[in-house]
């Protein structure tokens, strides 16, 4: 079974060894938003889920990340500030953009596994 789970935003959710859960883009979002130019990342600290914490931008638009779950961002992915293009380049794994402390880590239960996502694809794209 596979640690990802997915949220209708594009953004993908793996639960760590720690208990962490990092956070990035699906390979979909990138390709949609095309070269990724800019990304701010969040400021360490406390969320509601659906708050707006980071902004991607790229050659064809911006877009906002949105908490998937509320919790703490613990660490953030230093290396997108100078280098964005890892985004495209590695959106699953090297282009990942925090890491979260979830308040309730059960919630990520409640988010699409990997053929639910599949499925959400391809009736919403």
């Amino acid at each position: 079974m596979s640690t990802l789970r997915f949220t209708q935003d594009h953004e993908w959710l793996r639960l760590e060894a720690s208990g962490e859960v990092t956070v990035g883009v699906t390979v979909y979002a990138q390709d949609a938003l095309g070269d990724v130019v800019f990304v701010q990342l969040p400021e360490p600290g406390r969320y509601a889920q659906g708050d707006e914490v980071s902004v991607l931008e790229s050659v064809k638009a911006a877009s906002s990340i949105l908490m998937p779950l509320a919790g703490e961002v613990v660490e953030v992915n230093q290396v997108l500030v100078d280098t964005p293009e890892l985004v495209n380049q590695s959106p699953m794994q090297d282009g990942w953009f925090f890491r979260i402390r979830p308040e309730n880590p059960e919630a990520l239960g409640d988010l699409m596994d990997q053929a639910a996502y599949d499925s959400f694809l391809s009736n919403n794209a």
